[in-house]
C-alpha cells in the first residue's frame, strides 16, 4: 500500500486506498475495516492525502510533514476523546503548527489518520517537487 493512493472521504470515517476511480465516483478500500466499496462524486468529496495541507506559524505544510514528526516524536499518541491531551501532544511532536486555524477536530483526525498508517505500515512521502520548473524558476529570477 502507497501513501500516494490514500484518500480521506467527506462523510466517512478513516482513510481509503483508492483502488480506481470512475466518472461519478471511486472504489475505495477501507483501512479501518478492510470493506471495499464504491463511493459517489455526487455524494462525497475525495481528498488525496498527500494534497492536504496543514497551518503552521510560518508557511503551510503537507500532511506527510506532521505525520513524519508524529513518528520521530517519542510522545505516545493521546486519546482522540481527550481535546486538550491532543493539543497538549501536537504542541510536542508539531510545535510549528497554527492552533488558532487548525481545529481540535482536524488534530483528531491526523491521530486517527496515523494510527492507522502505523497498523497498515505506511510510510508517509512528501509529494514530489518538480525539480525542472524549480531550476527554470531560479534562471529567470
Amino acid at each position: 500500500m502507497e501513501y500516494s493512493k490514500l484518500i480521506a472521504v467527506s462523510g466517512l470515517s478513516g482513510l481509503f486506498e483508492l483502488m480506481t476511480s470512475k466518472s461519478d465516483g471511486a472504489i475505495a478500500k477501507s483501512l479501518e475495516n478492510d470493506t471495499t466499496q464504491f463511493i459517489s462524486s455526487r455524494a462525497h468529496q475525495f481528498s488525496h492525502l498527500e494534497s492536504i495541507e496543514v497551518f503552521t506559524t510560518r508557511e503551510n505544510v503537507f500532511l506527510a510533514e506532521v505525520f513524519i514528526a508524529m513518528g520521530k516524536s517519542k510522545e505516545a499518541l493521546p486519546n482522540e476523546k481527550e481535546p486538550k491531551s491532543v493539543e497538549a501532544y501536537f504542541k510536542k511532536a508539531f510545535p510549528n503548527m497554527d492552533f488558532t486555524r487548525v481545529y481540535p477536530s482536524d488534530m483528531k483526525k491526523m491521530i486517527k489518520w496515523f494510527a492507522q498508517l502505523q497498523k497498515h505500515k505506511v510510510e508517509p512521502t512528501l509529494p514530489e517537487a518538480d525539480d525542472e520548473s524549480e531550476a527554470e524558476e531560479e534562471q529567470k529570477a
